[in-house]
């Protein structure tokens, strides 16, 4: 429900960090040009703070733009840290921080649509609202003062000192001119004068943390939370009679809606893969891994590298999501690991029997909803300021949402409110600080363990001692299949048998149908270590995005709560795949080597291809059609997305359009998961209506059959060129290089500009002696900026399926260096 009251603010005032900018005195590297920074005004001489100095850290700068940052303490790096995120992504990061503060509509119009590519897409006001009332109760605040659920010490000192580095980045910019980024070059919000952005706080960037947790929950459903309203005599919301009351009753067009609603859009799937080898089935006898989220090639989970480095005590590189100071995915001397998006909900909606149109019945009596009233700032047309008042509504266990899309009405009968796990923490930062800390897998899990703020993702991991790790320790609701049987709801049952989402009694959500409380979990409400899934083995593990219930081709997980994942389910293609390499491997040469596993990121096979084509089936459904041009290109083409291929396209076509449901004569069998589905069904008419189809859709768009895959799938991230790139469509079409086009700004003229998927990879493997082999790359490079020397450089460098040696010891970095400067502040 809306309201707008429309009256003038002030907007804030800008206040200067000082600090200064120490140039380093150590030689120049003899293998590698070293250009100074240059130092503030003073021709030369070091500018003293005026106060004494809180922070001094030490940059080296690699090729490729990789910052190697060293300090004697966590607020030192966290400083270096903030100051070089904003180097590379100042744009991403200031827009991330607006968001956090809830000003979106102050500086960018209150109509104007918000995407973070992921699972958020609403209004700037529906976004700011939403936000705004999590400032006017404090949620961050109370859990920065909470021993238990808020950061510890360390992590404080790092988000303190990343703020304070980021202040100081842009400082530094508006005195010499303004960001140069054309993106946010001239934005109101950057200048250094009182109409600005004014100076960051710690509170801002906790606030944008905290919101990154809400990914997979809350953040679903903002739009949802902020338009709900109760009904009225005139307007009782839809009929519940018009539910579904089993999920038998639901056609797939609905199931397909339903999944989207909550953020599980099967035709715009959030994932990555990750391979760990344990010392059994490697070539050196310790472990190896391969990492590849997939993740947008823009907004604010957008990775950039670092190396983070407290002598003696820490040592941490790899990749970092804009606004994170600590190392998301990365490596130590002894371990490294990835992530992948896990199938666990953070959530339950439940549902409550209403005795008015905002109360709601509990089992101690009725009680009446929270009414949030929130006032945004908003920019007019005019470019004058005023406030729009929206208002939400909260039950004891979180907010009202009104989403017919999912079935969960608000109606004179019942209303729906999401109880959130990752809203009742703020422990993520503390999570990645830890498992930089980990000597072995075992302890970078129980690190994660302690430290209890596992979004919404599984870890894969392997160590120099030869174990590798697949668990899936992330925050889940502790709703037990139990719980679940005596608490759904009809409605909530039939969510449950579609997506595995059990909707509870709200009637019960302070007795029976509350979650529980493991003995060994970190805090009430949630899983303890021993019902969440983990394996260590000494062959290999792997995820893709699926559950947790096969993390190799022979091991299956099993017992567990639904709420985590499905057991005995079909795989996609691209689990598939990402399993096959390492089994084809094995079956071949017995042991994966550093390079062979490399390899898997880009020999870029296509699973869904490979298993169409056995007996030839895919060349006779493509000839059923007529089309001897395409059909001879098809059958000419090596099942693989690389640059050089000339086929693929016809084929993602294909599988964008066959019916799912109809594609094979072997059924899945859960016996066999790695194997079935399979054998195509060639005669389907309605197989050979998709293939048909697909021509047909290449032909309207004036595409050769025989253009090579590169010159057709093309770099589309902000001031790209149209550089070729192999890899391609993920789960349906089992490509473990994921790429995916999702609205272009940059070469939208080409047939697939990508601007999602595969991100910063990295290849670990451990050795002897201590060392560590680091193959990485950054497949969007590390600068957004297009002006910047390091914007496209590894994108190049991806499209020929090369990789960067990212430099760890202090000899490395000094082979590679480019620039050096210390920052003291």
């Amino acid at each position: 429900m809306l309201r707008r009251i429309i009256s003038p603010i002030a907007v804030l005032t800008l206040l200067p960090l000082t600090a200064t900018l120490l140039p380093a005195v150590t030689a120049a590297s003899t293998t590698a040009a070293v250009a100074e920074a240059a130092v503030e005004p003073g021709q030369g001489k070091v500018q003293r703070a005026s106060k004494k100095a809180r922070y001094r850290a030490k940059i080296r700068q690699t090729k490729h733009g990789i910052p190697h940052i060293t300090g004697k303490n966590f607020g030192d790096i966290g400083y270096g840290s903030g100051y070089m995120a904003a180097d590379a992504t100042a744009c991403t990061l200031f827009d991330t921080l607006i968001t956090g503060r809830g000003e979106r509509s102050l500086w960018f119009g209150p109509n104007a649509r918000y995407d973070d590519q992921v699972t958020l897409e609403a209004s700037n006001l529906q976004v700011d609202a939403f936000v705004t009332d999590l400032h006017n109760r404090k949620v961050v605040e109370t859990l920065l003062k909470d021993a238990t659920r808020g950061p510890g010490a360390q992590a404080r000192a790092m988000v303190k000192g990343y703020v304070a580095g980021a202040n100081r980045w842009l400082r530094e910019a508006q005195r010499k001119g303004g960001v140069s980024d054309p993106e946010c070059k001239n934005a109101t919000y950057l200048k250094n004068n009182a109409k600005g952005l004014g100076k960051i706080k710690p509170i801002d960037l906790w606030y944008g943390v905290y919101l990154a947790n809400l990914l997979a929950s809350s953040g679903v459903f903002v739009k949802e939370i902020v338009d709900a309203s109760p009904p009225t005599p005139t307007d009782p919301g839809v009929d519940p009679g018009d539910l579904p009351l089993k999920a038998a009753d639901l056609t797939a067009a609905e199931k397909a809606q339903i999944l989207k609603g909550l953020g599980r859009d099967p035709e715009r799937p959030f994932g990555s893969n990750a391979t760990a080898v344990g010392g059994g089935k490697s070539t050196t006898g310790r472990g190896m891994l391969l990492g590849n989220p997939h993740f947008p090639w823009r907004g604010r989970y957008h990775f950039s590298q670092q190396h983070l480095t407290i002598p003696g005590k820490y040592d941490v590189a790899g990749a970092s999501l804009v606004g994170s100071p600590v190392v998301n995915i990365g490596w130590n001397k002894h371990v490294a690991w990835s992530h992948t998006v896990s199938t666990a909900y953070r959530f339950t909606p439940y549902e409550y029997t209403l005795v008015g149109p905002t109360t709601y019945l509990t089992e101690s009596g009725p009680q009446a909803m929270d009414h949030r009233l929130v006032k945004v700032k908003v920019r007019k047309a005019d470019g004058s300021i005023g406030t729009v008042t929206e208002d939400m509504w909260r039950t004891h266990e979180g907010y009202v949402l009104e989403a017919p899309a999912v079935l969960m009405l608000w109606n004179p009968a019942s209303a729906w409110a999401l109880r959130d796990a990752n809203a009742e923490h703020l422990r993520t930062i503390d999570v990645f600080l830890e498992m930089g800390k980990a000597r072995n897998v075992r302890d970078l899990l129980a690190r994660q363990d302690r430290a209890a703020g596992m979004p919404w993702v599984n870890t894969t991991a392997a160590d120099r001692f030869g174990d590798a790790l697949y668990a899936d320790h992330s925050v889940v609701p502790n709703v037990s299949n139990a719980m679940a049987e005596q608490c759904m709801t009809v409605i909530g049952r039939v969510l449950f048998e579609l997506a595995g989402l059990p909707g509870l009694n709200g009637t019960g959500a302070q007795s029976t149908c509350e979650w529980g409380t493991d003995a060994d979990a970190s805090r009430p409400g949630i899983f303890g270590p021993k019902n969440l899934p983990a394996v260590v083995r000494r062959d290999y593990v792997m995820n893709a995005n699926d559950s947790y219930w096969t993390p190799n081709a022979s091991v299956r997980l099993e017992g567990f709560a639904r709420i985590i994942g499905c057991e005995q389910c079909e795989r996609t293609m691209r689990t598939r795949m990402v399993t096959q390499y390492v089994v084809d491997r094995l079956a071949k040469r017995g042991l994966e080597s550093p390079r062979s596993l490399r390899r898997h990121e880009h020999d870029n096979r296509m699973r869904a291809a490979e298993v169409m084509s056995a007996g030839g089936d895919l060349d006779t459904l493509c000839a059923a059609t007529g089309e001897t041009k395409a059909c001879a290109v098809l059958k000419a083409w090596d099942r693989r997305s690389r640059r050089s291929s000339v086929g693929t396209h016809i084929f993602e076509e294909f599988i964008k359009r066959a019916p799912a449901d109809q594609l094979w004569e072997v059924p899945f069998d859960a016996d066999d998961p790695f194997n079935t589905p399979r054998d195509l069904d060639e005669s389907n008419t309605e197989v050979q209506a998709a293939m048909q189809a697909a021509i047909d859709a290449i032909r309207a768009e004036k595409v050769r059959f025989n253009a090579p895959w590169g010159s057709l799938q093309v770099a589309g991230d902000r001031g790209a060129s149209p550089i070729g790139l192999g890899g391609g469509m993920g789960d349906a079409a089992g490509n473990a290089n994921a790429l995916a086009s999702y609205l272009p700004k940059q070469n939208a003229d080409r047939y697939k500009p990508i601007t999602y998927g595969s991100s910063h990879i990295q290849a670990i493997s451990f050795h002897n002696k201590g060392r560590v082999k680091a193959r990485t790359i950054l497949t969007y490079s590390q600068y957004e900026n297009p002006r910047s020397r390091w914007s496209q450089d590894q994108t190049k460098l991806f499209g020929k399926g090369k990789w960067v040696r990212f430099p760890f010891t202090s000899s490395e970095i000094a082979g590679q260096l480019v620039r050096k400067f210390t920052l003291i502040g």
